[in-house]
């Protein structure tokens, strides 16, 4: 797309205000990367849609979507050409979920691109039929998030209404995932590309959660519950319902997600919730069975991002003795060398971290540790002036895919939060009392 020149203000004084408190390096990186994604991943249509890519794959994520336009959210209530383009992201969005609530990513048109042809769902828009929930709670967060920033009621017209009642009944079927139709099966010979049981996944038994097919990394789940997106579910399910009451005047939608809502946070606190090494921690996986997986993932939704994600959901005990485990080597995916400490996925080869991970770890985190990871993110590009997927611990010119823009936007939050923190501190600084002057008759010289 063509970048509005008052959009263009707003990016270069929001670079300025990084470049002023975090050094020019880390404003200019900034400002590139939060115009390239303007410029090189959103395509306006006609319908006042926009179509976003991920980067170096040409179809639409809907998770990711979202996720690369956080660092916007900023802007919108002062520049209305960036609202519009929020907007039409959304518009896409709920069109997508329209047309197939089980598709994590989409084509532009019904061109039959796909990720693999051999894939069981055949429909010429979908890219790759991954259930996973993320990619009906990252867009009802966004809506409501756009609407509280600008107050634009507009988005909510009556394919948005039509959406938000589909993703309450979807997640509901999905509470007993016996009675779904839903099947997953690529024959690629790789686990965790394809669903054990002919589609179906490992076994689950009722528990009040949400069945999920894929993690966000776009793996397969050990089990079907997985708890960091039941957790971003309730936390949607928490925004559909301010929706539907404060906007759409859908009293019964808005008690029907308060009611799902209940039933995910019970299933949570009763399964989701385990015993390790004497605190209680947010399990991964669990299948309602007995079934565990304790570990966290560097993508979105993770255990590690709820702060983000879900803050009004969690146990704020619970969640601070799940950061202790996560962030050492009782994750499986946790990963230190002599250039990063961090947080991979069995996504990527071990001994990987995630620049997305190190983002997410650095805003939950402490202002200091946020100016050290903006350091280190800066350190491991390999030179690109890019952020990669993935880099090797030990070596960041061994990296992942060239252009990822999530990750791109990723560090433009942790940045700008960062910059948050320098200006907070000016602020309190300057407004805190002077020392009184000692008068002649009190001075002691």
């Amino acid at each position: 797309m063509i970048v509005d020149p008052q959009v263009s203000a707003a990016l270069r004084t929001a670079a300025d205000a990084v470049r002023g408190a975090l050094g020019v390096e880390v404003g200019d990186r900034v400002e590139d990367a939060l115009r390239r994604t303007l410029t090189d991943t959103i395509t306006l249509d006609e319908d006042g849609s926009a179509f976003v890519i991920t980067g170096d794959i040409p179809a639409m994520w809907l998770r990711d979507s979202t996720t690369q336009m956080l660092p916007y959210l900023r802007f919108v209530h002062a520049c209305p050409p960036l609202a519009d383009v929020l907007v039409g992201v959304v518009r896409r969005q709920f069109r997508s979920i329209e047309h197939d609530p089980y598709a994590n990513a989409v084509n532009r048109s019904a061109t039959g691109a796909h990720h693999d042809d051999r894939d069981l769902c055949d429909d010429p828009s979908v890219w790759e039929q991954k259930y996973e929930v993320d990619s009906l709670a990252y867009p009802v967060q966004f809506a409501h998030r756009i609407w509280r920033a600008t107050g634009r009621t507009d988005l909510f017209d009556e394919r948005a209404h039509r959406v938000l009642r589909t993703v309450v009944d979807h997640l509901r079927v999905e509470q007993d995932h016996d009675r779904s139709t839903y099947r997953f099966v690529r024959d690629v010979g790789i686990s965790t590309e394809t669903l054990a049981r002919e589609g179906r996944g490992t076994p689950v038994a009722p528990t009040g959660m949400t069945w999920c097919g894929f993690r966000p990394s776009d793996d397969a789940c050990t089990y079907g519950y997985n708890v960091p997106e039941n957790l971003h579910a309730a936390q949607a399910l928490l925004a559909l319902a301010d929706l539907a009451r404060q906007v759409l005047g859908d009293e019964r939608l808005a008690d029907d997600a308060d009611t799902l809502r209940a039933e995910i946070m019970a299933g949570v606190r009763e399964h989701g919730v385990v015993e390790h090494d004497g605190e209680r921690v947010y399990a991964y996986e669990v299948d309602g069975l007995g079934g565990v997986v304790l570990m966290d993932d560097a993508n979105t939704p993770s255990l590690l991002s709820l702060p983000i994600d879900a803050p009004d959901v969690l146990d704020p005990e619970v969640t601070r003795a799940t950061r202790r485990m996560v962030l050492g080597p009782e994750n499986p995916y946790w990963y230190s060398g002599t250039a990063a400490s961090g947080i991979g996925s069995q996504h990527t080869e071990p001994n990987r971290v995630w620049p997305i991970a190190l983002c997410v770890e650095g805003l939950t985190g402490t202002a200091e540790r946020r100016r050290e990871l903006v350091d280190v993110l800066l350190a491991t590009d390999a030179g690109t002036g890019r952020m990669h997927e993935s880099f090797d611990v030990d070596d960041p010119t061994a990296f992942s895919r060239e252009w990822f823009s999530w990750a791109d936007a990723m560090f433009c939050e942790l940045a700008l939060t960062a910059t948050d923190d320098v200006t907070a501190v000016t602020v309190s600084a300057a407004a805190a009392p002077r020392p009184a002057r000692a008068s002649a008759s009190t001075s002691t010289r």
